[in-house]
């Protein structure tokens, strides 16, 4: 009997970290999505590092992932992979805020998905967010479907963004 019951005591506190951690988890989370914009995506606007201009039309009629993120974030770079992959298959429009070095980063690590340089973090400041990463889905018609911040995996947004093509 004693057993059972350091057992059943066992398994209280075991659940008990797991919802504390659990609340946490949601807790920062919600903090760091409080200001982010919904509905309608900001229009971006400016020359991507490639020197093609951003014409937001071009985007319209099917989804895009516009992802935030700086070539010093240590996750931002574990992501960075996926976000080439995703890249050749889907639209995507990389903003890489409070960077000074970004072609340079994309160079070393032979990246070439889209990239416009946010240095100063204006856009990121025009989408409400403060930390990197942040993914956003945007359907056929710009608006916000989904929101990711920290890290994504590549399933993840690949399965949301298809979800968006339904």
């Amino acid at each position: 009997m004693k057993s059972l019951m350091s057992l059943v005591t066992g398994w209280k506190k075991i659940l008990l970290e797991v919802l504390i951690i659990a609340l946490l988890y949601w807790g920062i989370r919600y903090y760091q999505q409080q200001d982010i914009v919904k509905g309608q995506a900001p229009v971006l606007q400016g020359v991507m590092l490639n020197q093609k201009a951003i014409d937001w039309s071009d985007y319209q009629g099917k989804p895009l992932l516009v992802h935030f993120w700086a070539t010093w974030c240590r996750v931002c770079q574990f992501e960075q992979d996926s976000i080439e992959a995703i890249a050749k298959d889907y639209q995507v429009i990389t903003i890489a805020s409070w960077s000074d070095d970004t072609r340079e980063y994309m160079q070393k690590h032979g990246l070439s998905y889209p990239v416009l340089d946010d240095p100063q973090g204006h856009w990121a400041k025009r989408y409400g967010i403060s930390v990197v990463p942040v993914s956003f889905m945007l359907d056929a018609d710009g608006k916000i479907a989904f929101i990711e911040s920290g890290y994504s995996s590549e399933i993840g947004l690949r399965l949301r963004l298809g979800w968006l093509e339904l």
